[in-house]
């Protein structure tokens, strides 16, 4: 399997509360609301969007990767609030190793409520039922209790932390590691 036979026509997911989706010029707004708080962009790996403007220069550069079919986050749409709360996604993939990492960002206003979990859960059985994936894995900073916790109820198993692994905001962080491999899903 390539990278462009899922990402050339990315595949809506569904779970109970939430769409899995391509997004669209008509998220901005949504996305701006969770992007640009601080506290959302405190422990991810990217920074808070200060403009609506730079949320839209995301939301092309997105809709770019999905007309070249490259790796792109799905959508978290709520179904009960018909809103765009955040992005779920493979940060990676490696095909010719069956291993990918996924990532994940929601609006503060939907934290501790499962979603995160719930919209997880789904990318690992996409991922090992479709892409026929048989690691998953996924990292945090360390001060992240709450994508901790997530990674933990979708099944992900601590691994370790990895020191000084990344740099980001000026500077280094350690990270954990969690994955799932195909025999314990």
């Amino acid at each position: 399997m390539k990278i462009k036979d899922i990402y050339g026509s990315l595949p809506q997911l569904e779970t109970e509360r939430l769409i899995l989706r391509k997004i669209s010029l008509e998220d901005i707004d949504d996305i701006h609301t969770y992007a640009s708080n601080p506290e959302v962009a405190k422990y991810v790996f990217w920074g808070e969007h200060e403009t609506r403007a730079a949320t839209e220069e995301y939301v092309k550069m997105i809709l770019g990767l999905y007309e070249e079919g490259k790796i792109a986050p799905w959508g978290i749409h709520h179904k009960e609030d018909n809103k765009l709360i955040g992005t779920v996604d493979y940060v990676s993939w490696q095909p010719q190793h069956k291993t990918a990492e996924i990532g994940y960002a929601l609006s503060m206003d939907y934290w501790g409520k499962g979603i995160a979990t719930e919209a997880a859960k789904e990318l690992i059985r996409f991922g090992m039922n479709e892409m026929d994936l048989v690691r998953i894995q996924a990292k945090s900073l360390v001060e992240n209790r709450g994508s901790e916790r997530v990674m933990e109820k979708a099944g992900l198993e601590f691994e370790g932390i990895l020191r000084k692994f990344i740099y980001i905001k000026g500077a280094h962080y350690d990270v954990k590691m969690y994955a799932i491999i195909k025999e314990d899903a």
